[in-house]
């Protein structure tokens, strides 16, 4: 049995441009996040303080209308196919876990510790390099979906390969992350990651599925999928426009405080995304696995789990340290630079399948 997503419609006219521009809104969504979050400072500490174990109850809001409506088109009885894409899941699993940490702590050596030491507090540089570890450390969860919507991917494999790396993270993230900071042990916050899973994974997928089987359950359940999940397309992205808007106002102060700096821990994350994406999606061409499996692999080998770095680094580090602040870079450049991985991705696709033995669907 071949995995297929359900086909979907053209999308309108005003929500072709929409998408057409996204990358625009996105700009405008961060510049009007940096402004609001400078003038309305304290209104947005208040927005922020709103959490549970460092899960941020609005931005998890924001990414359930996100993710639900991705999750809306998978059908859990397909799951048990997804092996046949054995392939891309080896290629994914290869660089989560034996290449993103690693290739992050030998740039985060190269240029926050050498090219970029002359330009960086010389007490944080140490704090700084574990910051983009523990980042690296984390392959991300919700965000994902949305990334693999974008890209035309295969959603049964994009959930089994979340999944899987959720489940390898409860054991590896504290081993690996220690290993590369060279300590005996480190605290991992272990009510973060477990309930980030819970309320960025399991909840989401509970409540589409449950509103799938609701839909297909009637005469016409086909049409009324289609009609649901055309309705709550443009409400995804709104979600993603408005959760851009919080996370760059939470940090609005220190971006206009500190421009130098977060332009300069930028520049080995940026590496390390298109270094790692670009890695998983000729692996994953090597092995001719179909371009709906190699772009959400490459997505996924490239994405972090921002939210979990974070809470490790403020546990680890403290709130002010430079390792929070390297997590927090990779908050504020995560959406633009995905967004620009999509694009390379789609835009490739003609070439991907030009391989000899790539097919379109399995």
């Amino acid at each position: 049995m071949s995995l297929q997503c359900e086909n979907t419609s053209r999308p309108s006219d005003d929500m072709g441009f929409f998408e057409r521009y996204l990358s625009v809104w996105v700009f405008l969504c961060i510049l009007a996040g940096i402004g609001l979050g400078h003038f309305f400072n304290s209104t947005f500490q208040r927005i922020g303080s709103l959490e549970i174990a460092k899960v941020n109850l609005p931005v998890a809001t924001l990414v359930w209308f996100m993710v639900i409506p991705m999750l809306l088109k998978v059908d859990l009885r397909a799951l048990k196919d997804v092996t046949q894409y054995w392939r891309g899941v080896s290629v994914t699993l290869f660089i989560n876990w034996a290449v993103k940490p690693f290739s992050m702590a030998a740039l985060g050596w190269l240029f926050v510790a050498g090219l970029f030491r002359p330009w960086l507090p010389e007490d944080q540089i140490n704090s700084y390099i574990a910051g983009l570890i523990i980042l690296a450390a984390a392959p991300c969860t919700a965000m994902v979906f949305v990334w693999s919507h974008l890209s035309d991917g295969e959603p049964h494999f994009t959930l089994s390969q979340v999944a899987l790396n959720d489940v390898i993270m409860v054991f590896a993230f504290a081993p690996i992350v220690g290993f590369l900071l060279g300590l005996a042990s480190i605290t991992v916050p272990w009510d973060t990651l477990l309930l980030s899973v819970l309320v960025y994974i399991v909840v989401p997928l509970i409540i589409a599925n449950i509103w799938r089987g609701w839909l297909l359950n009637h005469e016409q359940g086909e049409a009324r999928l289609q009609k649901a999940l055309d309705t709550m397309h443009p409400v995804s992205l709104l979600a993603l426009l408005a959760t851009l808007i919080l996370l760059f106002g939470f940090q609005g102060e220190q971006i206009i405080k500190q421009p130098l700096i977060i332009a300069l821990l930028a520049v080995p994350i940026l590496i390390q995304v298109f270094f790692n994406s670009g890695l998983a999606y000729l692996l994953n061409r090597a092995v001719k696995s179909p371009h709906s499996i190699a772009g959400p692999s490459a997505l996924i080998g490239a994405s972090n789990f921002f939210e979990l770095a974070v809470a490790t680094a403020i546990a680890l580090f403290g709130f002010n340290s430079g390792a929070a602040l390297a997590t927090v870079v990779g908050v504020l450049i995560e959406v633009p630079v995905m967004l620009m991985a999509v694009s390379i991705i789609k835009r490739s696709q003609h070439w991907y399948e030009s391989a000899t033995g790539i097919s379109r669907t399995r």
